[in-house]
């Protein structure tokens, strides 16, 4: 299935419109940022949350080492500072 690109600035002028070429139209959207993809609108009928990895039973167990390693970059997030911000300091 094809999709429509918009860029972001085109998107803001015409959400509301690209809003109803979705909902209403069944288009899929894409909307991008100097050439790159950034989101994708898509209709709701589209949406399958039973086929989303997150939903599948059992696929990791509560004990596997990914957790830990998630649990360790979310606790390292807390303490990180944006470039942005150490460039303001300076």
């Amino acid at each position: 299935m094809s999709s429509i690109e918009y860029n972001v600035v085109d998107a803001k002028k015409h959400f509301s419109e690209i809003l109803s070429r979705v909902a209403y139209g069944g288009e899929r959207i894409v909307i991008s940022k100097r050439g790159k993809p950034l989101a994708l609108l898509v209709p709701p009928s589209e949406l399958h949350s039973e086929d989303h990895l997150s939903k599948t039973k059992g696929w990791l167990g509560n004990d596997d080492p990914f957790f830990n390693i998630i649990n360790r970059i979310v606790g390292d997030r807390l303490t990180h500072t944006p470039r942005i911000l150490k460039s303001k300091k300076g």
